[in-house]
């Protein structure tokens, strides 16, 4: 395997010291919501890996886009291992939003707007990979695959606009005024939480990937031997 780029080795350090010096900054630093309590200080981790997830299958359409344009494999490997990520994150926001509903919902979970589409972003995707190991080909495998990661790609907006398209009980972070009676407002200190948090979670995903890509390459020049 090729030596290690310093850029990623250095963003794996850096890591190391932003993901819990974000947690510190949220647990001792940030106040407690008047009304959830301290539960709601989940919110800052549930919301960056939902980010985090939705930016990841964005980038995998695009990485499928390139490879339907430019038959490279490499852009098949950065769509699988974005895909892969994402649901990794995905799945850590609906089960980080399950332990913030239980206290305030009185539930673990409800069939939600939000979280029924999550829910059905999350079952396409792991489909992706019931399609490819269906496939005997790596060329195949990257055709099938960019067309299903461009397909997709749709629920992700689906899934983001759903508590403004429908009626729901989940809070929205940014209110507007047909949402605002769902919503709570963030003080200052709230606020930088969460940018941190959307920040150093969309460090870690550029980080994973990479680190996917990379093995993606070393799976496809062993095939090759």
């Amino acid at each position: 395997m090729t030596k290690q780029p310093k850029v990623l080795g250095i963003l794996d350090i850096l890591l190391l010291i932003l993901v819990p010096a974000s947690l510190v900054w949220i647990i001792f630093f940030t106040p407690m919501e008047a009304v959830m309590g301290n539960v709601q200080k989940v919110f800052y981790y549930h919301v960056a890996a939902a980010w985090a997830g939705m930016l990841c299958f964005i980038l995998a359409a695009l990485a499928g886009a390139a490879y339907l344009h430019a038959r490279r494999l490499q852009w098949d490997w950065l769509s699988l291992s974005a895909i892969e990520v994402g649901v990794v994150f995905s799945l850590c926001a609906i089960f980080s939003g399950m332990i913030w509903a239980r206290p305030i919902w009185n539930t673990w979970w409800v069939w939600d707007p939000r979280l029924t589409t999550t829910t059905i972003m999350v079952l396409i995707y792991l489909a992706y990979f019931i399609l490819r190991s269906g496939l005997t080909t790596p060329e195949v495998q990257a055709r099938l695959g960019s067309v299903y990661a461009i397909i997709g790609v749709l629920t992700v907006p689906l899934t983001f606009f759903s508590i403004r398209l429908f009626r729901t009980i989940h809070p929205v972070v940014i209110a507007t005024g047909s949402t605002g009676e769902s919503a709570f407002n963030m003080s200052p200190r709230m606020l930088v939480a969460l940018f941190i948090s959307l920040s150093v979670f969309t460090l870690l995903m550029a980080d994973l990937v990479w680190h996917r890509y990379r093995l993606a390459k070393l799976q496809s020049n062993n095939r090759k031997r």
